[in-house]
């Protein structure tokens, strides 16, 4: 068996899958709730008052502290890594869109109450093309927390992933694999953004925003 400082490049790619998988999949799953979430919070103003303390009190909870008793609940495989990804990840989603939706110009609205529009119209017409600037700003900042997540997550139970192999490396005082693999998690980070960014530009580059020249 090869000694752990022998690692071939396979192993590290494989490490390397591992984190980008559990962070891309909790970063999807934040996605999927917090956006309509966001939603209901701006279209019901006695949802908003209940629900909106829970989130600030979950978001409040350091993840750190969290993350052990969600692995012993959910097992210790992908799940809970995932779970931990999508805590770290949502908040920022759910507020930055909720502001977005929010920050709809008054004229508008009563524009279309005036022509009889459906609020679901509204939301769907109005208010979630003026707060995509908003929830791609989002984005961004989620995207690159996925990843702060699945780290995490594999420092308290992983048998694979660039935190696993971090923490074993440290453990081995192999501290130029330990710094390799940071250079992989930050190459990672940014193409991440840089994605979510092209994402923007090549969906919706109207709502860029512009500079004053």
């Amino acid at each position: 068996m090869k000694g752990y400082g022998e690692q071939p490049f396979g192993s590290w790619a494989g490490h390397a899958w591992t984190t980008l998988r559990v962070a891309l999949s909790g970063f999807v799953v934040a996605v999927i709730v917090s956006v309509p979430l966001a939603i209901f919070l701006v279209s019901s103003e006695t949802f908003s008052r209940a629900v909106f303390p829970i989130i600030v009190a979950v978001h409040s909870i350091p993840i750190v502290a969290i993350a052990p008793i969600i692995i012993v609940i959910l097992g210790a495989h992908d799940l809970p890594r995932i779970a931990i990804t999508f805590l770290i990840s949502f908040f920022p989603i759910v507020v930055t869109t909720t502001a977005g939706l929010g920050a709809t110009p008054s004229e508008l609205i009563e524009l279309s109450r005036s022509l009889r529009a459906e609020p679901r119209r509204c939301m769907i017409d109005i208010r979630l093309p003026y707060a995509l600037p908003y929830i791609f700003s989002a984005l961004k900042i989620s995207v690159t927390l996925s990843l702060v997540g699945a780290v995490v997550a594999e420092f308290v139970a992983a048998e694979r992933g660039l935190g696993y192999f971090i923490q074993f490396s440290t453990v081995y005082f192999k501290l130029h694999q330990a710094f390799g693999a940071l250079i992989i998690l930050v190459a990672l980070n940014i193409t991440l953004f840089k994605s979510v960014d092209l994402a923007q530009r090549l969906f919706a580059p109207w709502s860029i925003p512009r500079k004053d020249e």
